[in-house]
């Protein structure tokens, strides 16, 4: 059976743990006068896998919006590698992050391949038109998530999981640094959402820095090098999954009774839920 740890694999890149790619600085966010974030501060490391986990209505999303630029904070800001993201033009933006937000909406009538291939635009300028090798890109990225027999169908014909591989494929087709996904398992049955954070694995692997909100808490073990753990719009815990994955921590972050013990394989920690605390 193939390696799907990556918190086994914590050497692997060594030399770039101390980088930070992505980083808030005294963050607070909400929507009209509710405020979901309250002064967070976060570091993301280079290479990694960081898994972002919590309750319902706890900040999840919206601080990953916030790294994305899809909302402005009231106070604080983001830095991408080390420059105010909001001093960025959208393109070039693009060309170094990117975001796939939960229930993504496309026009009526696209099919996955023209789906797939906006993943390209922001390296394309006005002038040049689509070439050889954005087609390629494309068709590696729809191979990579399973849709490339699904090029020429529309997405409003797909199924939820099938739509979902395709929003990811046109992720990954923007080729950027940073990678930032809210729920990207949502609609995919358990094969499906392993092959899915297989491929972020593969991503990590190559050098790039991935950013994931997870509920799943036995896929955010074995699929985490860093996870954060929200409560109330603040960082509750940080770590890696054995140190911050804890009946403790269950108990208090999502009134959650469970038994947590290291895998006899690997050591990550498996997390079986008995009951409310």
């Amino acid at each position: 059976m193939p390696d799907r740890s990556p918190a086994l694999e914590a050497g692997a890149l060594p030399g770039q743990t101390n980088r930070c790619p992505l980083r808030a600085v005294g963050v607070t966010a909400g929507y009209g006068p509710r405020t979901v974030l309250d002064d967070v501060d976060l570091q993301i490391g280079h290479g990694r896998i960081t898994t972002i986990v919590g309750p319902n209505g706890c900040g999840k999303s919206t601080l990953l919006r916030v790294l994305g630029r899809l909302l402005t904070p009231r106070a604080g800001h983001v830095e991408l590698e080390g420059e105010p993201i909001r001093s960025l033009r959208a393109r070039e933006l693009a060309r170094r992050l990117a975001l796939l937000p939960q229930s993504p909406v496309a026009p009526e009538g696209m099919t996955v391949g023209d789906l797939v291939e906006r993943g390209r635009q922001p390296h394309r300028p006005w002038y040049r038109p689509w070439s050889t090798v954005d087609a390629a890109i494309a068709e590696q990225a729809m191979a990579a998530t399973g849709v490339a027999d699904l090029a020429d169908r529309p997405l409003e014909e797909l199924s939820g999981g099938q739509r979902q591989r395709a929003w990811i494929a046109m992720t990954l087709a923007q080729q950027t640094g940073v990678v930032l996904l809210d729920e990207p398992t949502t609609h995919l049955d358990l094969a499906h959402a392993v092959d899915v954070l297989d491929l972020v694995v593969r991503l990590r692997r190559e050098g790039k820095t991935v950013v994931v909100v997870l509920h799943d808490l036995a896929l955010a073990a074995r699929y985490s090098d860093h996870v954060v753990v929200m409560k109330d719009g603040a960082v509750h815990a940080e770590g890696g999954p054995a140190e911050v994955l804890d009946a403790g921590m269950l108990a208090d972050v999502f009134g959650l009774r469970a038994h947590v013990f290291p895998d006899p394989v690997d050591a990550l920690p498996t997390v079986i839920p008995v009951g409310h605390a």
